[in-house]
């Protein structure tokens, strides 16, 4: 359950318009708020404060906030679109999210709406105590402060965002993060899955892109209806109508019925993107589209590939502290069987692109190698043997492209660490 719904809170902060609406919300009960204060006997215990001082400083932040949120927008979607067009457009989920710029908009937006509904209610004799003007003024002040204090941060935060190194840094932060869930359950909580059964019914979703499984609400169902489950499409899967993405067998002579069916299906949340929550592999792929963009003939920038490279390496050493814990993981849905990820695919996700791009540019195949050579020794067998697969796939590629024989020469000593 707190896997789901941590999943829905993620999807709600790539909305820009949550926070703003929560924080206008909160405005407006503020401004109200300050009325009731003189149903108490605060006044008199508290300095008078002249409505005009009020007033003022309410105009000044009504006139300004509006056109800092206008400002605040722009500066936004400039990042945005710095990020999709230097980075790949996969990271724009991220950079959506990014909490600095989501609070900068949103306490510009709510100061703007404080200011207008405090004046307004001003204006209509609401206040009249002075009790109410005294907290109305505080609440000003504070909304001045915090104005200023974000303010500071965000343009602090602006520089940075859409930069291509603030998004390399955030696609990892992402990827590493999956990595770590997917390393405590690599099975999801469910047990192991070795393929499709030999008899069940096979149960469609829409088409699109797996985004979530939620584990949990098939095990209920399972145990509801006596069933087993084999989840056939894990997050990162494109749905088509013709691949399942779940296999159930009943375990009595009866049917699958399609309310269960249905049940299942529902369970599976698709959509037309791939998601960072549950998918180590698509972090890895945003990673290598960075590399292979950068290594284009219109960029040709090989240190950000070679740089990509280097996080590549400490998201696999990360993945590979898994092969020194035991091989032991706690089973929560045991009517439930998932499939784990295959390391060969994360390797293909991770470093062809790379090798293939950067064949021609002798320091990437360099770095690549010992990236790889570094692997290859971590003392997981399936690890090295994949990191031998690429390195060997490297030198072939480079021995293509390359045209000096020098830099051959250089490729063919680099690679004699790595293979």
């Amino acid at each position: 359950m707190w896997d789901h719904l941590s999943f829905i809170i993620k999807q709600f902060r790539e909305r820009l318009w949550i926070k703003p609406l929560i924080v206008c919300v909160l405005s407006i009960a503020a401004v109200f708020l300050a009325n009731l204060m003189d149903m108490t006997q605060l006044g008199r215990f508290l300095p008078e404060i002249t409505e005009e001082s009020t007033e003022t400083l309410l105009r000044i932040m009504a006139s300004s906030m509006l056109m800092m949120a206008t400002f605040a927008v722009a500066s936004m979607v400039a990042a945005y679109s710095s990020a999709s067009r230097s980075a790949t457009p996969r990271s724009f989920p991220l950079i959506i999210a990014d909490d600095v710029s989501q609070n900068a908009l949103s306490v510009f937006i709510g100061a703007f709406i404080f200011s207008v509904v405090a004046l307004v209610a001003m204006m209509n004799g609401l206040y009249v105590g002075r009790s109410s003007h005294f907290i109305l003024f505080s609440l000003t002040i504070v909304v001045f402060a915090i104005v200023i204090v974000t303010f500071i941060r965000w343009v602090d935060n602006i520089a940075r965002l859409g930069r291509l190194g603030h998004t390399i840094t955030k696609v990892e932060a992402a990827a590493a993060e999956a990595i770590r869930k997917r390393q405590s359950a690599p099975r999801l909580g469910g047990v192991a899955a070795f393929g499709p059964p030999d008899a069940g019914r096979a149960v469609f979703g829409a088409i699109g892109y797996v985004q979530h499984v939620d584990i949990a609400a098939l095990q209920a169902r399972a145990v509801q209806s006596q069933l087993r489950i084999v989840v056939a499409a894990l997050p990162g899967t494109f749905c088509t109508p013709d691949r399942p993405v779940a296999w159930v067998i009943r375990e009595t002579t009866d049917s699958v019925s399609d309310e269960d069916a249905k049940a299942i299906a529902d369970t599976f949340v698709i959509g037309d993107s791939r998601s960072f929550d549950q998918d180590p592999r698509f972090g890895l792929v945003v990673l290598s589209e960075i590399a292979s963009r950068a290594l284009s003939p219109a960029v040709n920038d090989p240190g950000t590939a070679i740089g990509v490279t280097g996080t590549l390496v400490r998201l696999f050493a990360m993945w590979n502290e898994r092969g020194k814990e035991d091989d032991v993981y706690a089973v929560q849905f045991d009517r439930v069987a998932v499939p784990e990820l295959s390391l060969a695919d994360m390797f293909d996700d991770a470093f062809t692109g790379i090798a293939r791009d950067g064949a021609g540019n002798v320091e990437v195949v360099v770095w690549l190698l010992k990236a790889l050579g570094s692997l290859a020794v971590t003392g997981d067998a399936t690890m090295r043997d994949n990191a031998l697969r690429h390195a060997r796939l490297a030198v072939v590629r480079a021995v293509k492209a390359l045209e000096i024989s020098e830099d051959i020469t250089a490729v063919r000593e680099a690679a004699k660490y790595a293979i």
